[in-house]
């Protein structure tokens, strides 16, 4: 391992280098450069999840993480990880202080490994558009999670607006467990379902694409049953035009299929790691269709996967608009009749 301390990018790029000779590393092996964008505070948990994923997907990974932009002096720490305590992977840590934080593509682009996808992963809340964070912008998938917005379902809708293919969210890779065992349950039958019902929280972003996934599928209104006190979605319901009704409910890490006339079966229903979960997105680096359409459906908006696939890079300064924020309210405050 390597620790630079107030460098440059070009010292971190001549690191990199020089580590790799010395633990042999090999950039045609690399499968793809995965960016991980994340607040310090979770830094070693998305360590932890990228490295189950690079077990399965030979990568290098390049961390972001970016502190305090209105800081009057830039800085750049960076720690390099060769073969370690991350895995099977090239690992780079950069920290970003100050105003090099709003030009992060500075110091990532030397470093991604050439001729490979780019894999964009924002593990905190998203930006509200991909178009201003250009390390979203470069990337051939990019990935978020609704789950770490302080509203789930309104961060989906707001996924839908700003869509464009080559986007994913893990909320939809949380329900590829759910998805499996309910496309099994026709397996042996053809009768069109006719009813669908999700019972979950009103919160669970993953009961929002169940919802539109099915509907998305079967050209239906699936019904959203909210429950409370529910920490996720609970159970799926169907009614088919022969009368049969199917139902798949969570019990821990187990699931309960019941199905008219014939006998309750008990499947496995595990909720993964983190790991895993990226590690499923960072099978396929085309763009995701069937989420696209679900997404769409649960949000209400048509046509997601015809959309183009590339982003133009719009910038945004948010310590300006901040600053200008803070203006316009002591301003109004100033003028407030007392």
């Amino acid at each position: 391992m390597i620790g630079l301390w107030d460098t440059t990018g070009n010292e971190v790029v001549k690191a990199l280098a020089a580590e790799r000779r010395s633990a042999g590393g090999v950039a045609s092996g690399m499968a793809l450069t995965l960016i991980v964008v994340v607040d310090e505070r979770r830094v070693r948990e998305a360590e932890a999840a990228a490295t189950i994923a690079a077990a399965a997907h030979p990568c290098r990974l390049l961390v972001v993480v970016r502190s305090d932009i209105e800081r009057d002096r830039t800085r750049l720490d960076a720690e390099i990880v060769v073969g370690g305590r991350l895995g099977p992977c090239e690992a780079v840590v950069t920290r970003m202080y100050g105003r090099l934080a709003l030009h992060a593509e500075s110091v990532v682009m030397p470093l991604l490994v050439p001729d490979v996808p780019v894999v964009t992963w924002w593990h905190d809340e998203p930006p509200a558009e991909i178009a201003t964070d250009f390390l979203g912008v470069v990337a051939d998938r990019r990935i978020t999670d609704a789950a770490q917005a302080a509203d789930p379902i309104e961060a989906l809708r707001q996924r839908a607006r700003d869509y464009a293919p080559g986007d994913t969210d893990l909320a939809w890779t949380r329900i590829t467990p759910w998805r499996t065992l309910v496309a099994g349950a026709f397996d042996t039958t053809a009768a069109k379902v006719t009813e669908a019902t999700v019972v979950a929280p009103r919160t669970d972003p993953t009961a929002a694409l169940m919802c539109g996934w099915l509907g998305s599928r079967l050209g239906i209104t699936p019904h959203w049953e909210h429950v409370d006190g529910q920490p996720r979605m609970r159970e799926v319901r169907l009614r088919c035009a022969n009368g049969d009704e199917l139902s798949l409910t969570r019990e821990d890490s187990m699931a309960t299929f019941r199905r008219t006339g014939q006998a309750d079966r008990a499947l496995p229903l595990v909720r993964r790691p983190l790991g895993d979960e990226l590690a499923e997105e960072l099978r396929r680096l085309d763009a995701d269709q069937v989420y696209a359409e679900a997404l769409g459906a649960a949000a209400g908006v048509a046509g997601l996967d015809e959309r183009p696939a590339q982003r133009v890079h719009v910038w945004k300064d948010p310590a300006t608009a901040k600053r200008a924020e803070a203006g316009v309210t002591a301003h109004a405050a100033t003028n407030t009749p007392g």
